[in-house]
């Protein structure tokens, strides 16, 4: 079962946007970055506009850029906002009632599940884009550039 990159996807065109400043950044720019295709950025850039992350722009001058500052958005907003805030899910098929363990299974995973969902938050929390951009460019600074 694949995971999603869906959230390192959306942090990293939060951290450009956030680079950018004021600047409005236009998704095949975003993409390049990310490498992929700019379909997924503008499908990311509406659900991050649906959660009040970025605002965008149409026409020549437009492009997307951040609707709060960057020490406002916290890595928790990105994952709502992108992956609906659950690390696992349950079955996708209801188990067997008829089985002991298929009775039982969800219950019990469910408590485990909450408590994964609340640590997972209480760690995104802490964390803002600005963070993570002055992270990166620390890295940068590491690296000669030839």
């Amino acid at each position: 079962m694949p995971t999603s990159s869906r959230f390192s996807v959306a942090v990293h065109i939060l951290a450009l946007m956030a680079q950018a400043g004021n600047e409005p950044m236009k998704s095949d720019q975003m993409a390049r970055s990310v490498n992929t295709n700019p379909v997924v950025i503008r499908r990311l850039l509406c659900e991050l506009a649906h959660a009040e992350l970025v605002t965008s722009q149409t026409g020549a001058s437009g492009g997307s850029r951040l609707a709060r500052t960057a020490n406002q958005i916290t890595l928790l907003d990105v994952y709502r906002a992108v992956e609906g805030g659950c690390v696992f899910a349950l079955h996708r098929q209801q188990p067997s009632r008829r089985c002991f363990v298929g009775g039982h299974i969800e219950a019990v995973l469910g408590e485990v599940l909450e408590e994964v969902n609340l640590a997972v938050e209480q760690v995104l929390a802490k964390t803002t884009i600005k963070q993570v951009l002055q992270s990166i460019q620390t890295c940068g600074q590491g690296r000669k550039r030839g």
